[in-house]
């Protein structure tokens, strides 16, 4: 799963969103790093909801432009959830081996 696939569940995942609300909520989680474009975010949108991760919401009109919110499905948390684990023992696993090189600051330097 990319980047931006993972962020994007995670922006779906509190409430429905539309297109832009969705790109704002990434670039937010992601501290800007991730710059969705609109390209990107409709493929990514597109395959969500036919994977079966995200569903359409609603439609509204918003200063005479259409609107369409999409939430997150059942199966779209369980993938946020399968994904989450994966990522949280490969940083584990990196966190191990640069620690043991002395690479990687114990808890009480992160802390200070």
């Amino acid at each position: 799963m990319s980047e931006q696939t993972f962020l994007m569940l995670i922006a779906l995942a509190d409430e429905p969103r539309h297109g832009y609300g969705v790109v704002q909520r990434v670039q937010e989680l992601s501290e800007g790093r991730v710059r969705l474009r609109v390209g990107t975010l409709y493929g990514v949108l597109d395959r969500l909801v036919a994977d079966g991760w995200a569903e359409h919401d609603r439609e509204e009109i918003h200063q005479g432009r259409l609107r369409r919110y999409y939430r997150l499905t059942g199966a779209g948390s369980a993938a946020l959830v399968e994904q989450t684990r994966r990522l949280a023992a490969n940083v584990d696993a990196a966190s191990t081996v640069l620690r043991a090189r002395g690479q990687w600051p114990s808890v009480a330097e992160v802390r200070a």
